[in-house]
């Protein structure tokens, strides 16, 4: 056997095999607390509510175990399989240039990849979150979404696809600077453009009425100096009865946003708390020390295709034989990830990390038993677990487990 294929091979192994192995881990660990409530929550979550969070978590993971062997299968075909060799000889005749036959290639492969996803993505949200009473998009509004996305995403994709590929064929030996460069703008951009252009497309934004909330709002962002496009509430139920606040934008563009559900799920003194640990991301500049993060990770990315798409194994002996810029391209998209997947346990904890500072600039200035008790009730309305298996939490939770968490807001 080649040695890249057994590399790749042996790395596919380890990926799926620790991803397996943490999840099977989670629903054990989730089935043995089921019983009984947590004693720290027992005054604040009922049996029947945490049974329910148990269950939710138990029949996520049982069918996620299902889509990873399906996504594992696939990435072989792609790969090992012939799949890529398939889809690039499809378009071989076709005349075109090979700036335009490898757009067509990429787009090709995400639009099989985005059909293959719908049946997993209808489960999900019409047996899973339905059963547990979260989901409330109508078939309608799925398809009016998925054809929102699939235009949006050829709008914007054909362009940048084009001009990376434009980048690799024509910027010599540095093109891989020059497309970081690229994406690096496009990010930015984007950043500037989602509030005010994108997300409209699929939820309407109505600034936030005045009142006790209102004011608590503006008085927390005022003392911290905090100045935003406007304070928005999201037609989040819509699609879900799951409640979420986020910032978005860039510069002047931006905004602060909850959620109607999350609204309606807290006090005014609990939703001023939550705002105080999103602004505490705000203060600690953990969005500009991520999009670094994420910006380096890219650049490391594109000089280690650089690299790859001059090697003829790399084509060779992960299934094809068609040496172009855009199959290099899309091989590092799909193996890519089966390299890195180990990288996610020290991104988790840096997040976690980030969330605790958050916290504690929350328990300042506004009040620790206020993000506790709204904490406690978002776990209790979104069926969040509160007994993760601590080795699943440590690998994939991008926030600390509630009891841990709870127990770091206590000590501030």
């Amino acid at each position: 056997m080649p040695f890249f294929t057994l590399i790749f091979i042996l790395a596919v192994i380890a990926a799926i095999g620790t991803q397996l192995w943490l999840s099977i881990r989670q629903s054990k660990h989730v089935a043995e607390h089921r019983p009984a409530v947590p004693s720290e929550f027992s005054e604040s979550i009922t049996l029947e509510e945490h049974q329910k969070a148990a269950d939710y978590t138990q029949a996520k993971g049982g069918f996620g175990r299902k889509e990873l062997i399906i996504s594992t299968v696939l990435l072989l075909f792609w790969t090992l399989g012939g799949g890529l060799a398939w889809l690039d000889g499809l378009w071989g005749n076709a005349g075109l240039s090979e700036l335009y036959k490898g757009t067509a290639v990429i787009l090709s492969f995400m639009l099989i990849s985005s059909l293959i996803d719908i049946p997993s993505s209808l489960y999900r949200t019409f047996v899973i979150e339905e059963k547990f009473g979260f989901n409330k998009l109508t078939i309608k509004t799925y398809l009016v979404d998925l054809v929102k996305g699939t235009l949006l995403s050829i709008v914007i994709g054909v362009p940048l696809i084009m001009l990376v590929l434009w980048l690799m064929n024509t910027a010599g030996s540095l093109w891989w600077v020059y497309a970081w460069l690229a994406i690096t703008a496009f990010s930015i951009i984007m950043m500037w453009a989602y509030p005010k252009f994108i997300a409209p497309i699929f939820n309407k934004f109505t600034p936030l009425e005045e009142g006790e909330v209102l004011n608590r709002i503006t008085t927390l962002l005022e003392r911290n100096g905090f100045n935003s496009n406007g304070v928005f509430m999201m037609d989040g139920s819509k699609r879900s009865s799951h409640g979420n606040a986020y910032f978005t934008g860039f510069g002047k563009t931006k905004r602060i946003v909850f959620f109607d559900t999350l609204l309606k799920q807290l006090t005014p003194t609990q939703i001023e708390a939550v705002l105080a640990h999103e602004l505490g991301h705000f203060k600690h500049k953990h969005v500009l020390k991520g999009m670094v993060v994420s910006m380096t990770m890219t650049l490391v990315g594109f000089g280690v295709l650089a690299y790859l798409m001059q090697q003829a194994w790399f084509y060779t002996q992960l299934g094809v034989n068609n040496q172009t810029t855009y199959m290099a391209l899309l091989l590092f998209m799909l193996v890519s990830p089966v390299f890195t997947f180990f990288i996610g346990p020290i991104m988790s904890w840096w997040s976690r990390k980030h969330e605790f500072e958050a916290d504690a600039f929350a328990a300042k200035e506004s009040s620790a038993e206020e993000l506790i008790s709204a904490l406690v009730g978002l776990y209790k309305k979104n069926a969040g677990t509160l007994t993760p298996d601590p080795m699943y939490s440590a690998f994939y939770d991008s926030h600390p487990p509630a009891s841990i968490r709870i127990a770091h807001l206590r000590r501030q």
